[in-house]
């Protein structure tokens, strides 16, 4: 299968005329029905199908892939990443590194640095792999900060691989938790804990002296679409900070959508199959057992061991299972489910890079502009009240200077996105004045960039929903990373793991525990749990699910409370 060049593969469509045959002779029947085609539901169908389980993949949209999807929707040879661009966690996460994706095509490129986050007076901060250069530019602000970002990074390396399987792996991670004390001792596991619910404004004013090392991680934390002022942001800023340092931000050769081709061919490789074009309307069940799934035709799959549900909790309950079928209390608790704020990006394809005023900024594939510390607090204050910041945080991809196949020779592909409050009014006039007023911003820092823009196109939060329904209003996480809606609370009380009320029904999206980013782990912690469910202690692994199910909605007489 070819995947060196942005387009998907033709298997899916053979796996189809499979498919139909096998409806023409009867009802279909697999092992395991996978309700979307993103990047968790490919894991998922990836580690049941190496298995050697039969696994059909049910994508609603015409190619697969999510949020993980390349076009040229601007100018022709300048491929755009419709959303997921960057994938620092999915460069760390042994999710993906075990699929051994390079055998399928996947190849990464990275950017000569890492980050550059352009503040108001035009000075940068510069996050390079090379920790020396780091730490050069830190100490322009301040004498000494440079040290203490390698101290930073020296903890780092010591918890790294403890660390990433506590945040992967389904809640309580008992074995990555007793690796962790072993490393760091209780005392300072202890300060660790403190962290990661710190705000990022305090942890970096205990940690630095200058401005240059605060809003670089300060600004890392605004990924999360936390505000540097929130609790819990302080853990996502110091994490994408020392991922940055570590791996990078790294991109797929010739755009995401190869991370989804490849993704596809390995699949296919181990006799996987998606099918594309074909929405799932419900999941059928009998007597609390989810059984199948009916597709947007009326036509019934059977799955004899597990249905996975790469989809948002409230999708998948509210509308895939049906409110009238829950416990009462799991109902109450999804109407407390938080999203994350929307989301408006631009697309633009440039006749060339970018003219930086500041020269340190022409070599970061990924770019903060348009606040100092306090400004990011005053942005995501404003939004907390439901209001556009009058000078928005953007965050932007200079894709060709990452990635040089993404446009012709010369040029640049680039994109910027800005998180605004959801439920504002997103016509297409107003979404015209939006970017326009993103424009100025760069041309503040960038005089001239107006004159190198061939062409834009706007995505919305409806646009962005209409790309993949998972990003319900240009929601990128799937929820709040919130720590009110982190382990345990994720998406609801008690719900850290894949299972379902639904005896075999696993949850596999971003929505569920850990989250938001291309990293793997909600697909992979539910195909484990169906793995489980199937394995010699089944029984004994279900009753244990069912029993915690009925404490948390106090419905003994149904078990879990599904009817």
């Amino acid at each position: 299968m070819h995947v060196g060049r942005v387009g998907m593969p033709t298997e899916w469509a053979h796996g189809r005329l499979k498919g139909m045959a096998c409806r023409m002779r009867g009802i279909e029947t697999v092992d395991a029905v996978v309700i979307g085609a993103g990047p968790n539901g490919l894991v998922a169908a990836n580690l049941l199908a190496q298995e050697g389980w039969d696994v059909l993949v049910l994508e609603a949209e015409k190619e697969p892939g999510g949020a993980v999807h390349t076009t040229e929707p601007v100018a022709p040879g300048f491929r755009a990443d419709r959303a997921s661009a960057f994938f620092p966690l999915g460069a760390v996460s042994p999710v993906i590194a075990g699929l051994g994706l390079e055998d399928h095509g996947l190849c990464w490129r990275r950017a000569p640095d890492v980050l550059a986050h352009v503040l108001p007076d035009d000075r940068a901060a510069v996050l390079s792999q090379d920790i020396d250069r780091t730490a050069a530019s830190l100490d322009t602000f301040a004498a000494g900060d440079g040290e203490a970002w390698r101290t930073e990074f020296d903890l780092w390396r010591r918890v790294r691989e403890p660390l990433i399987d506590a945040m992967l792996r389904p809640f309580p991670p008992v074995r990555a938790a007793f690796a962790f004390l072993r490393e760091l001792g209780s005392g300072d596991a202890l300060r660790f804990s403190r962290l990661a619910v710190l705000p990022a404004r305090r942890l970096v004013e205990e940690r630095f002296a200058g401005e240059g090392a605060r809003i670089l991680m300060a600004g890392n934390a605004m990924h999360s679409g936390l505000g540097p002022d929130q609790a819990g942001s302080a853990l996502f800023g110091w994490l994408l900070s020392m991922v940055g340092q570590d791996a990078g931000f790294p991109v797929p050769e010739g755009g995401a959508g190869n991370l989804t081709a490849a993704l596809v061919a390995r699949l296919y490789a181990h006799g996987g199959r998606v099918d594309c074009g074909r929405p799932v309307a419900k999941v059928l069940q009998a007597r609390g057992v989810a059984v199948g799934v009916r597709d947007g035709e009326g036509t019934p799959i059977r799955a004899r061991r597990a249905v996975l549900a790469d989809v948002t909790a409230p999708h998948l309950y509210r509308d895939l299972i049906g409110t009238e079928r829950l416990p009462a209390r799991l109902v109450a608790d999804l109407d407390a489910f938080e999203w994350d704020p929307a989301t408006f990006k631009v697309d633009w394809a440039l006749s060339s890079p970018i003219p930086w005023r500041n020269e340190a900024v022409a070599g970061a594939g990924t770019v903060h502009l348009g606040a100092d510390l306090n400004g990011l607090s005053m942005s995501s204050a404003r939004a907390a009240t439901g209001r556009e910041a009058k000078k928005p945080f953007l965050l932007m991809g200079q894709m060709t200077t990452t990635d040089p196949t993404r446009s012709p020779d010369g040029t640049e592909s680039l994109w910027g996105y800005t998180r605004l409050p959801r439920g504002l009014d997103w016509s297409p006039d107003l979404a015209r004045r939006r970017a326009d007023r993103i424009e100025r911003a760069i041309e503040r820092h960038a005089p001239g960039f107006g004159d190198r823009i061939i062409g834009r196109v706007l995505s919305g939060p409806f646009e962005l929903e209409g790309l993949d329904r998972n990003l319900n209003e240009g929601a990128i996480n799937c929820g709040t990373a919130a720590v009110h809606q982190q382990l345990v609370f994720r998406p609801a009380a008690g719900a850290a793991r894949a299972d379902t009320v639904l005896d075999r029904l696993f949850l596999a999206g971003a929505s569920a525990h850990p989250g938001g980013a291309v990293h793997g782990a909600p697909g992979a912690n539910a195909a484990r749990a169906a793995l489980a469910r199937n394995g010699l202690g089944g029984a004994w692994y279900r009753a244990a699910v069912d029993r915690l199910h009925r404490r948390l909605y106090n419905d003994p007489e149904t078990g879990s409370g599904a009817t």
